[in-house]
């Protein structure tokens, strides 16, 4: 069995991906051996041969890829600060954009003791997990209507307390719901959230529409009917000074502000661009209490 140079199997990867529409060709391929391999992508360089059977393993995943399932779906896996979670068909798949939304709630978080976090429309348990990885005095809630993004969810929850980190305390619920989190009002330090935010009718790609839930990309015709449900949740919930922070469409970057604005209790009202400069999440605080 005559050993083959595993970079000719990446090369072809690529020109299949490429060919396919898939975006980023040269990266997926190489994540894809790398998954195969065992190895971390900046280690691929370590294995210059592989056997014919690793390729034609290879062949057959970039066949999927090249079908436009998610990455993610074929690994298994995605990631988000430093968790890594199980994904797969039902849940929606964390993107690397919400990165920013969660490092400025760490940041927020910082010279808080002990702080209480609710991590509305959780999916997989992303944004709750990665922050109580990141704060283990954290105590965590995330909440989540789905029910088969709940079961993702809690076998998240589950992985990370076996890993030792703080356990996150999941709730099914609606944050269309008036009484959601009640014995919370008034006591959280930081509200996250990414919901469903795409204005229906909006074309997306093959990966989105046809793998991820329609229920946790698309947020009604204008793509904020759950925005405007998370903004009144969070402002019952939040204590005075506590942190607020919406992802939202890059067509929202006026209208997450605007409502934001038009509560009254909330202040420091800011939106955020992502890596390529796009308008991508919005940010305020809970103001004090007139004297």
């Amino acid at each position: 069995m005559t050993r083959q140079p595993l970079r000719l199997a990446i090369l072809e990867a690529e020109r299949v991906l490429s060919a396919a529409g898939v975006a980023s060709p040269r990266t997926d391929a190489e994540l894809l051996a790398a998954h195969l391999l065992g190895v971390e992508r900046t280690k691929l360089m370590m294995v210059p041969l592989v056997d014919p059977p690793v390729v034609e393993a290879l062949q057959a995943l970039v066949r999927r890829r090249a079908d436009r399932i998610p990455l993610q779906h074929l690994v298994g896996t995605a990631h988000l600060g430093n968790v890594t979670l199980s994904v797969g068909p039902g849940v929606f798949v964390p993107r690397p954009e919400t990165e920013l939304l969660l490092a400025w709630g760490l940041a927020t978080l910082e010279g808080v003791d002990r702080p209480v976090v609710v991590d509305l429309c959780t999916g997989t348990g992303a944004l709750a997990l990665a922050t109580a990885h990141a704060r283990p005095d954290a105590q965590v809630h995330a909440v989540e209507v789905d029910s088969q993004a709940l079961a993702w969810a809690r076998h998240n929850i589950d992985q990370q307390a076996a890993a030792g980190d703080t356990p996150v305390r999941l709730y099914a619920g609606d944050v269309f719901d008036q009484t959601l989190l009640m014995e919370l009002e008034g006591l959280v330090d930081l509200v996250l959230c990414n919901p469903p935010y795409v204005p229906e009718g909006t074309p997306v790609p093959p990966e989105v529409r046809d793998h991820d839930p329609h229920g946790a990309v698309f947020g009604g015709r204008d793509g904020l009917d759950v925005v405007r449900q998370v903004v009144g949740c969070a402002a019952r919930l939040l204590r005075p000074g506590g942190g607020l922070a919406i992802e939202h469409d890059d067509t929202h970057g006026g209208s997450v502000p605007a409502l934001l604005k038009a509560r009254r209790v909330l202040a420091d009202v800011e939106d955020h661009a992502d890596l390529a400069g796009r308008p991508r999440f919005a940010t305020a605080h809970r103001a004090a209490p007139e004297l």
